[in-house]
């Protein structure tokens, strides 16, 4: 930016993503605002703080941030210890996310449990959230440490699964092949709720782009396991349809099942579809339900950003969707590494890119406290080049 034109008292809005792995959204924002705020020059910047998230872990810390409030409640983690997760609820609104119910970051040990891992605990903060009476159920699905198409969620909802010896079954990846009958019992009323799955991830449920093949190498699945889970998931899905299910006026399990997103979060979309839920942009439906559009009208820059600028970025994750609508602003990015060439910047309309990998030869992916220190300092500089 240009110091002799860039005017001397500026407004940032600084709307970042997460760093996985390292800093949540809001850290990232709050280490970007301290070295804003301390920059030296001819002015001063003036800092608002709006961390984002695009239906993926992290959705409930971005909602509270904006004003919602956080109940906190435990439930089943990926491998059934009990595990204090939250859910972000502001009396019409409640945002439920996978990641911190029975996500990978939950697993004992770090333990990846491909066959073992299950839903149940999403299900259960799903029933929490359902207590209050919401008006609409954020569904973010982001960074599960299962892939048992939603069956553990399904029956902490209601849904009963018996083997051929009528023996009920816990909803896990292993269990999905033994399934021989289904049953709903007493399931909540969802008449009056809206289920909205916030994701960007357009993956089926089965085949080369389907959870197991995609989605399971992360969660620990080897090639034996992912033949075993697509077998398994295959036959889920077939005895749901045999059941009825989702019911009469609905598409069947196996249309469902090919629906973009049903392979999100280890087939957890899936569940989601069968229960009504309608998917959205994650990114786009966030930048709404956090009120983007007025924050930014009183702004003279943005700062976004991600723990990678890539050509994913470009296919619309969520520094995408923020300089796409922050119009003729300057538009800085911010992340830990950036794949894109700067020839490439213009087709995000960024002004400029900043990475973390830039200021330091250190690994600072895992390490919260370099990469807040580094953001600092980035905050100065870009601070500097303001004013």
């Amino acid at each position: 930016m240009n110091n002799t034109t860039a005017p001397k008292n500026v407004r940032t809005l600084i709307a970042p993503d997460k760093f996985k792995g390292s800093l949540t959204a809001g850290e990232v924002a709050d280490a970007l605002a301290a070295g804003l705020r301390s920059a030296t020059g001819a002015g001063t910047v003036h800092c608002e703080l709006l961390p984002l998230a695009d239906g993926g872990d992290g959705s409930v810390d971005a909602a509270v941030a904006s004003g919602f409030t956080r109940r906190s409640y435990t439930v089943a983690g990926p491998t059934g210890q009990p595990v204090q997760a939250g859910i972000a609820f502001d009396g019409v609104t409640a945002v439920v996310e996978v990641a911190n119910t029975c996500g990978l970051g939950l697993l004992p040990g770090g333990r990846l449990e491909a066959m073992a891992a299950s839903s149940r605990g999403f299900g259960e903060a799903v029933l929490f959230a359902l207590s209050l009476n919401p008006a609409t159920i954020v569904l973010a699905l982001g960074g599960s440490a299962s892939t048992d198409g939603g069956m553990g969620m399904l029956t902490a909802l209601g849904f009963t699964f018996r083997d051929a010896d009528g023996r009920q079954l816990n909803g896990a990846g292993r269990s999905l092949g033994r399934i021989h009958s289904v049953h709903r019992a007493a399931f909540p009323d969802l008449a009056g709720t809206e289920l909205i799955i916030a994701s960007d991830v357009h993956n089926p449920l089965l085949g080369p782009q389907g959870a197991p093949a995609v989605f399971g190498p992360q969660k620990g699945a080897g090639p034996a396991e992912i033949a075993a889970l697509e077998e398994s998931l295959t036959h889920f899905v077939s005895r749901l349809t045999e059941a009825g299910f989702p019911g009469a006026g609905f598409p069947d399990a196996a249309t469902l099942a090919r629906h973009e997103g049903a392979g999100s979060a280890g087939g957890i979309g899936f569940a989601c579809l069968l229960l009504g839920a309608q998917q959205v942009s994650g990114a786009d439906f966030f930048l709404d339900l956090l009120d983007f559009n007025s924050r930014k009208d009183g702004c003279d820059v943005v700062i976004t950003g991600e723990g990678s600028i890539d050509e994913q970025t470009l296919a619309g994750k969520l520094p995408a969707a923020v300089a796409r609508r922050s119009g003729a602003r300057s538009i800085i990015a911010v992340a830990g590494r950036s794949l894109l060439p700067r020839e490439r910047w213009s087709d995000l309309a960024l002004t400029s890119v900043y990475t973390l990998a830039e200021y330091t030869d250190l690994d600072s992916s895992k390490d919260p406290e370099l990469s807040a220190a580094l953001l600092r300092q980035i905050g100065r500089d870009i601070g500097a080049s303001m004013l």
